[in-house]
């Protein structure tokens, strides 16, 4: 599977995962849709970018670093009203590692891809 491809998907499912973690606060459980479907969005999108990185840099430093970033910044986002920051930043922020270095570790360049 190609880096982008590989951050793509494991970024929904984290961010599906992360989002369903907010069904353990009262206080929103009226929107649990609503979060999973944004936390899902903010996966895909960590996802891909950390992994797009991964495959043109091929080091996991800045494939974490890209990562860890965008998520940090979606999530900023996602959170700017609430008043949950830090229920919502970290989780995203250790998304973004998690998909960053696995996209670098685990995918594969395209030409790699491409002949197997």
């Amino acid at each position: 599977m190609s880096k982008p491809l590989l951050g793509l998907v494991l970024g929904a499912i984290l961010g599906a995962i992360d989002g369903a973690t907010a069904w353990f606060t009262p206080a929103v459980r009226p929107m649990i849709l609503m979060i999973i479907i944004s936390s899902t969005i903010k996966g895909l999108i960590t996802g891909v970018l950390a992994g797009w990185i991964a495959n043109k840099t091929n080091s996991i430093a800045w494939a974490i670093v890209v990562g860890v970033a965008v998520g940090l910044v979606l999530s900023y986002i996602a959170a700017m009203g609430s008043g949950y920051y830090l229920q919502i930043m970290l989780p995203g922020t250790i998304l973004g590692a998690i998909a960053g270095f696995a996209s670098q570790r685990f995918g594969r360049t395209r030409s790699a891809t491409a002949h197997a």
